[in-house]
């Protein structure tokens, strides 16, 4: 019987795992191609022989998605996966309608073909967009969970934008072990707050392996999740955050409206800073799609080591680079605590910017007089910094989960905004995880 064509659609992440667990080992289809977007620096590459198995002795090549309808062509191709996230629905169906008219199959696939069983508990944290609120939500979860005498090994969404047979199976618990998988930012900043916290966070590619890795050293596994995709593994409990200052994401974007379909658990964050009207509104979306889940409402109160480099100064405001990217968000943490700390100004970087993130600005023109920490490699983080160092402004307001005065040297005066998640109302992540039978 011919094995059917396939290109899998990514970003370096579900579709690796996608690959993994259905198409590797599977004698009716030929995976010929990924292609790769959203990741600045992932095409080009090959999926190499180590990780692809015994089907695929020369591995599989990255192209940039931008050549996927050549592609369906040049390899006959019958069937293209679709295995990337925070994306709006349209958006989806577009690619839907550009493979259809190449002549091939459009696949979304499901959890049944993509979850894996583990041998212990799994809780998953998930959001309807990047950017709701997941690592605090995470970082609270491990600390109710510690606290309650139980060893919580957390395994991120991957990031494997380096070497991927080094980055197969990734453990981080010290801040060596940081540097010693040369991380990005976008890595540093969801590795780093568990291990200042005193935690073990896996990574890589292969998540199966990585799981039973962690199940050597874990009562519970928690699955904290990357951009607004479900989890890789069956879970007992799932947590959704969403996001009331983007009302109705929830309803439109994929597969963010997955994972709140499939919560035990809707966290409506951010009602600390959010518009009335628009809480509502979101409160209302979920239960219409999800009445059985419980509803948290929380706060992400913000925390400012030295206010006095805000308050009456012209600030430039370092956020999060996805949130403001793919995320789509306008702010960020480090923009409220600039304008509830009475900012002279933000300024706007774009005038001096260089190279990567000039050509940030070009591809994302609406993110506006923020500066996202992109950090996706060795270069990037240079023109980062250089980006930085060249702003007019008195001090620099890192609104991102990490401390970049690590690995930046900036050359000004900077102050870090940090935030944690405040539960609201007697429904809890504890109530939650009590009834679930966790605790």
């Amino acid at each position: 019987m011919k094995r059917k064509n396939v290109i899998i659609m990514g970003a370096a992440g579900r579709d690796f795992h996608n690959f993994n667990v259905y198409f590797r080992d599977n004698e009716d289809y030929n995976v010929v191609a990924f292609t790769a977007t959203q990741i600045p620096n992932i095409d080009g590459r090959i999926y190499p022989a180590e990780l692809a198995g015994k089907l695929y002795p020369n591995g599989i090549k990255i192209y940039e998605e931008t050549q996927l309808v050549d592609l369906i062509k040049k390899f006959n191709v019958d069937e293209v996966v679709f295995a990337y996230s925070d994306v709006p629905f349209n958006y989806v169906m577009t690619k839907a309608s550009i493979v259809n008219s190449a002549g091939a199959s459009f696949r979304l696939m499901g959890a049944k073909e993509t979850m894996i069983k583990s041998s212990k508990p799994v809780i998953a944290v998930l959001a309807a967009r990047t950017g709701s609120g997941k690592s605090q939500t995470s970082r609270k979860l491990v600390k109710i969970l510690s606290e309650a005498g139980k060893k919580v090994v957390a395994i991120r969404h991957p990031m494997p934008y380096g070497d991927l047979v080094k980055q197969k199976v990734q453990r981080f618990a010290e801040y060596k072990d940081l540097d010693f998988y040369n991380c990005t930012i976008e890595e540093r900043e969801e590795y780093e707050p568990h291990i200042v916290r005193g935690g073990v966070i896996y990574a890589g590619v292969d998540y199966e392996a990585i799981l039973r890795e962690a199940e050597k050293e874990a009562d519970i596994i928690l699955w904290d999740g990357g951009n607004n995709d479900y989890s890789f593994y069956n879970a007992d409990v799932t947590f959704t955050v969403v996001d009331p200052h983007r009302p109705g994401n929830e309803l439109t974007y994929y597969p963010g409206n997955t994972c709140v379909r499939m919560a035990d658990a809707i966290i409506i964050n951010k009602i600390d800073s959010a518009d009335y009207n628009n809480i509502i509104a979101v409160r209302n979306n979920v239960q219409k799609i999800n009445p059985t889940a419980f509803i948290i409402e929380a706060a992400s109160p913000i925390f400012v080591n030295q206010p006095e480099l805000i308050t009456g100064k012209r600030v430039l405001v370092v956020e999060d680079g996805p949130t403001l990217t793919h995320g789509e968000m306008k702010y960020g943490a480090g923009t409220v605590a600039a304008k509830k700390l009475s900012a002279k100004e933000i300024v706007d970087p774009r005038p001096y910017t260089v190279k990567s993130i000039a050509d940030t600005y070009k591809k994302y023109p609406n993110i506006g007089t923020l500066l996202p920490a992109m950090g996706y490699g060795e270069q990037q983080i240079k023109d980062l910094e250089e980006t930085i160092n060249n702003t007019d402004c008195d001090s620099v307001v890192i609104g991102t989960p990490i401390d970049l005065g690590r690995i930046l040297k900036i050359n000004k005066p900077s102050t870090r905004v940090t935030y944690e998640l405040q539960e609201i109302g007697n429904v809890t992540l504890e109530t939650v995880l009590k009834f679930k039978g966790i605790l």
